[in-house]
């Protein structure tokens, strides 16, 4: 047997670990040509190809030109993966303290790219009609999360806006985590909602008490 037939006989047989060891490829390096891709993993360039699209078509890659990088599809479950124990521990208990005090809806969301990714929603049996959820997405300027996080002001600051019809929102900018900025928000209905000291406060305190567990210097864990 040649050395081209070992190789090829050590390849997975299977469409799912042929699929899996694509996207191996892409843990060193951030963009791939449909080349790169067939040379790092020893499958023949049609196959390649073919695995490639169907992954552009599933939202796990992105084809740029000749090139292809992960989607978001990918982006969001990674993102999500990545800060779900550091919430549950540490910032959860927190979001739950705030959605008592205010009555209201609370989201925590992390800005990714143009728009914001919810990481967390606490109290939704308080407004059944706000049909957000963990990894909905929002343009970030349509966002009261998106606004605050946008603010030129570089200590945390509070915003106000309608969320949607008959709802407003008060979101405030928690830090930078991992190099990517986090907010959160309360959601109420407008006639519940106050936009005064009363409800921003509690928000402004709880942005500040979740800051205390990030390291806004970098590293991007909440704090023991």
């Amino acid at each position: 047997m040649s050395a081209g037939d070992s190789s090829k006989a050590s390849l997975p047989t299977s469409t799912l670990d042929r699929l899996s060891l694509v996207l191996d490829t892409f843990r060193s390096a951030p963009r791939l040509s449909l080349t790169e891709v067939s040379r790092g993993t020893g499958i023949p360039r049609t196959s390649t190809l073919r695995m490639l699209e169907q992954l552009v078509r599933m939202g796990w890659l992105r084809r740029r030109g000749a090139e292809y990088e992960l989607g978001d599809t990918l982006a969001e479950l990674g993102a999500l993966s990545l800060y779900r124990d550091s919430v549950d521990r540490v910032v959860t208990p927190l979001l739950r303290e705030l959605h008592l005090v205010t009555g209201h809806v609370v989201h925590l969301g992390v800005l990714d790219g143009k728009d914001v990714l919810y990481l967390e929603k606490v109290g939704g049996s308080a407004a059944p009609h706000l049909r957000t959820r963990v990894g909905t997405r929002i343009p970030a300027r349509s966002s009261t999360i998106g606004k605050a996080l946008l603010a030129s002001a570089p200590r945390p600051g509070v915003s106000f806006g309608t969320c949607v019809t008959g709802f407003g929102c008060i979101g405030a900018r928690v830090g930078s985590l991992g190099g990517a900025e986090v907010g959160l928000s309360v959601s109420g209905p407008m006639d519940r909602l106050k936009f005064d000291q009363r409800h921003a406060a509690p928000v402004r305190m709880a942005a500040a008490a979740i800051a205390h567990y990030f390291d806004l210097t970098g590293a991007g864990w909440p704090r023991a």
